[in-house]
């Protein structure tokens, strides 16, 4: 009768184990949030290399800054984005966040030309401007660079190369990216994106046949508070000795020459608020 007895506590004791176990299990998966999808905007705004400033780690773009891709060949490097169009060899638009630490950067000039093996149809090579009469223009300028090796080397890829008269990449375009990185200092970040415009019947060079834009756009958008501003210039492709802001126009208007809606991100009342008109006096500042 004593083994019965026993037999029959070790089994309730076993069932109690058990029931708690159990217990203690499904209190954790309550506990425990499901992992949840993140939504197609997010996922476009992470880059997984991306680095904090101070190199201190990896880090999420809290704005979407970047433009819709007409060409959808779109490029992620750790430091700047680009869409490829495999057409023009050359990129639509190449977009970068900006800030003034960065261009008080001290990283030499690295000049290491080369094509770009993140495009996935094969970017335009060195030989394509030999001898042509073209510079290789950079549309993310190195001199933004200058705050990584890195950085300094990813500015370099074919695919951010354009060609570029020499009267027009050594002058007024020179002159605009100095003033670009002078906003950026008196700012203290900028969303800078930069492109080609095209002839239906550009010129092309090199076996790759390259097309010469017949001008360049850059645009630039200041989302920080207390002013909140934007601003896009459309040069030819060729010398001027005019002032930068002669080539001040809305955004808006690049928009239909290029036919890419540069910040899709933004709510639409700001978007077409900051695209819609050009306001000089912001900029205009003691640098200028």
């Amino acid at each position: 009768m004593a083994k019965k007895s026993t037999r029959y506590l070790l089994l309730v004791i076993l069932i109690v184990a058990v029931f708690i176990i159990l217990l203690v299990l499904l209190k954790g998966r309550q506990e425990s949030p499901a992992p949840t999808e993140r939504t197609q905007a997010e996922r476009e705004v992470e880059n997984p290399a991306a680095k904090d400033k101070s190199g201190a780690g990896e880090t999420t773009v809290a704005f979407d800054y970047l433009p819709r891709s007409v060409n959808q060949q779109i490029i992620r490097h750790q430091y700047i984005t680009l869409s490829y169009v495999e057409k023009h060899e050359q990129a639509e638009w190449v977009a970068y966040e900006l800030t003034g630490r960065e261009v008080q950067g001290i990283e030499e000039r690295t000049d290491d030309f080369r094509e770009d093996p993140m495009v996935k149809t094969g970017s335009a090579t060195l030989e394509d401007y030999y001898r042509s009469g073209y510079d290789r223009g950079h549309l993310a300028p190195a001199g933004d660079m200058k705050f990584s090796e890195e950085a300094m080397s990813e500015s370099f890829f074919m695919s951010n190369m354009s060609p570029q008269l020499p009267e027009f990449n050594r002058g007024i375009w020179r002159l605009l990216e100095e003033q670009v990185r002078e906003w950026a200092l008196e700012n203290g970040k900028l969303f800078v994106v930069t492109g080609p415009v095209f002839n239906q019947r550009s010129r092309r060079i090199g076996d790759n046949k390259v097309s010469i834009p017949k001008a360049y756009y850059k645009v630039l958008l200041d989302y920080t508070e207390p002013e909140i501003k934007a601003i896009g210039f459309l040069l030819p492709n060729e010398g001027s000795d005019k002032d930068i802001f002669t080539f001040a126009v809305p955004i808006d208007s690049i928009e239909k020459v290029t036919q890419i809606d540069f910040f899709p991100a933004l709510p639409e009342q700001e978007e077409v608020l900051l695209e819609s008109e050009v306001e000089v006096s912001l900029w205009i500042g003691a640098s200028y």
